[in-house]
């Protein structure tokens, strides 16, 4: 269970954020107006944060920005009905993580915010080698080897194949793989990701074992410990 500080000025979508992570186990605190925020988050230990970027009283871009400079760490999933790039990169450069637009599905939002609770937890940590089954992936040497026997692959490849193991057992949507392995903020079509992913799956699977990325169908992708 982690400690997430909700910043959001509208009830409804405040109760949507609220819902969808005391859901998923969380102990929540909601604040509707930016000034509180600096103090509260300074005074009280939280996890990770939900920050709306249109708020009475100090707006999301300088309050992301506040804490950096004060030290305080903890992953920002940047909300705002503000989608177009240029507000996507400032709401990142301010000092956000993730950046989610207006409307979305609640259960994404909780997703985003636990991979990025668990991407803190490893950095925190200090892992050098992420370990899903028979896969291993080695972050410093960047080699990965699936039941001790070492698989060449292309720079993608190897950055796909490392968000999945990040986020091992969870479902990761076709957007969040566009944004955080590709850095792209809309879809360039294509197949990309079905490309990657069947080529990844040869690499990977053995050739009688099933595979250890599982297509959610209408949700996005799984990665098994197999």
């Amino acid at each position: 269970m982690a400690r997430i500080l909700i910043v959001e000025d509208d009830p409804v979508t405040a109760e949507e954020i609220r819902s969808a992570l005391q859901q998923a186990g969380h102990d929540v605190t909601h604040v509707c107006d930016g000034d509180k925020v600096i103090d509260i988050a300074t005074r009280e230990p939280f996890d990770a944060m939900t920050l709306d970027r249109v708020l009475p009283g100090t707006d999301g871009l300088t309050l992301v920005h506040c804490l950096r400079e004060r030290g305080l760490n903890m992953p920002v999933l940047m909300i705002s009905a503000m989608g177009e790039v240029d507000d996507r990169i400032s709401g990142l450069r301010a000092g956000g993580d993730d950046y989610l637009v207006k409307p979305f599905a609640p259960g994404e939002m909780a997703t985003r915010v636990e991979a990025l609770l668990r991407r803190q937890q490893m950095y925190q940590t200090e892992r050098p080698v992420l370990q899903a089954g028979k896969i291993q992936l080695d972050l410093i040497r960047r080699e990965v080897e699936v039941d001790g026997e070492p698989v060449s692959l292309l720079q993608m490849e190897f950055k796909l194949l490392e968000f999945l193991m990040r986020n091992q057992g969870t479902i990761v949507t076709r957007r969040m793989l566009f944004e955080q392995v590709w850095g792209y903020r809309f879809d360039p079509g294509a197949n990309l990701i079905n490309v990657h992913i069947a080529r990844l799956r040869k690499k990977i699977d053995g050739p009688d074992a099933p595979s250890a990325i599982q297509t959610i169908k209408g949700e996005g992708y799984r990665l098994d410990a197999v």
